[in-house]
């Protein structure tokens, strides 16, 4: 029974090179073909689920914060109409930290956003420019403290692990993030994702990822600093104090019903797997001749559902409760997991199993991939079905 609602949009001011999200730049937008459009998306989903006050909605992409704020409001207006809200609904927001973009934060809080996630990516002009960041360092320590300033709850993102970082430098840029006192951190490694201008890059030469070996260094850093500071990892990049995690990341990870509004937007609701075009222009053109821009609508089977919540679950540091995803699937724990590779890695201090929940422990978590593959029966290895 879906709580969650995301809602993406698509357009991007530049396409970073490393970003291999659904989002495009567009010289122009038509915002009032894309309020049709969401809201076309809103009610054709509302018809697909059982009425329940929303928990939280996500505004992702692309750059949500180039949206206008009246924009904003009157989906929010027309969520609230269509399934109500819980009281103390989450309402997040991605934004890119330029000065633009910031000056519209006190008209999204009034919009009814409740929490703003920043994609800061690091705090070097230097290192902002190989990412291809059009924002300075400067202008993100600007925009930092008006999100401050008019939101409750507020989240970065940094980028680490990038060509040639160094303990030292990852050390300093990370205590510097902490100072800050934002009640969630996002840091990620650095990726080089296929189809991205920085997989081209790497095939001919342009540069070198860092190695494993020192990769893995500053995750360990990461670990001590942020669990030193008060807010350890509850999934695999992201960190909050206590109370303040993202409830509607939790949805995905601890594998709950969502809905996917808008131009490529995943969701899964009563046992289906839904995906939306993701072209803006086709996106729209559907809505505008069937009002309904659904690209696939796939039933999922027990195992592949099981499977994915196994994935997904064991990227949190509370793990998966194995009796839970029996009881909704169907399938035994016996029937999920190899029993001796579990034995094997928690003897190893990779895995800890307690009570029928199992997780990674830190030790395990850089390595989940390789667990994952070896731990989860055979028969229900499968490809996520999203990314």
């Amino acid at each position: 029974m879906a709580k969650s609602v995301y809602i993406h949009w698509p357009f991007c001011a530049r396409k970073c090179p490393y970003c291999d999200f659904n989002s495009h730049v567009r010289d122009e937008v038509d915002v009032d073909a894309w309020r049709t459009a969401l809201i076309a998306d809103m009610h054709f989903e509302a018809n697909c689920t059982e009425p329940k006050p929303l928990k939280s909605i996500f505004f992702g992409g692309g750059t949500p914060s180039l949206m206008p704020p009246q924009l904003v409001a009157e989906l929010l207006a027309e969520a609230e109409k269509i399934w109500g809200f819980e009281r103390d609904i989450e309402i997040t927001l991605e934004a890119n930290p330029s000065s633009v973009e910031a000056a519209r934060f006190a008209a999204l809080g009034d919009a009814g956003v409740n929490r703003i996630s920043l994609g800061i990516q690091s705090l070097e002009d230097e290192s902002l420019q190989f990412l291809g960041r059009l924002h300075s360092a400067q202008e993100a320590l600007g925009a930092l403290e008006v999100a401050q300033s008019s939101f409750d709850r507020v989240s970065f993102d940094l980028i680490y692990a990038l060509p040639q970082q160094n303990a030292e430098n990852w050390r300093k840029m990370l205590n510097q993030a902490l100072s800050f006192g934002t009640d969630h951190l996002s840091l990620y490694q650095l990726t080089i994702e296929p189809s991205t201008r920085f997989a081209t890059d790497v095939r001919r030469g342009v540069f070198a990822p860092l190695d494993d070996d020192h990769a893995g260094e500053l995750y360990e850093i990461t670990q001590e600093m942020t669990s030193n500071a008060g807010m350890p990892a509850y999934e695999i990049s992201n960190h909050a104090k206590p109370g303040q995690e993202s409830r509607h990341n939790l949805t995905y990870w601890r594998y709950e019903d969502y809905i996917g509004i808008g131009p490529g937007a995943h969701g899964r609701r009563n046992n289906i797997a839904t995906q939306r075009h993701k072209k803006p222009e086709i996106y729209l053109r559907q809505s505008e001749i069937a009002r309904d821009t659904l690209e696939t609508a796939r039933q999922l089977t027990s195992k592949e559902q099981t499977s994915e919540s196994l994935l997904m679950g064991l990227r949190l540091a509370e793990g998966v409760d194995l009796e839970r995803i029996e009881k909704r699937f169907g399938i035994t724990a016996d029937a999920m997991l190899d029993q001796a590779k579990l034995d094997l890695h928690t003897n190893l201090g990779l895995l800890w199993a307690n009570n029928g929940r199992i997780a990674a422990t830190p030790k395990g978590m850089p390595l989940l991939n390789a667990l994952l593959a070896d731990l989860v029966a055979e028969d229900l290895v499968l490809e996520p079905s999203e990314g």
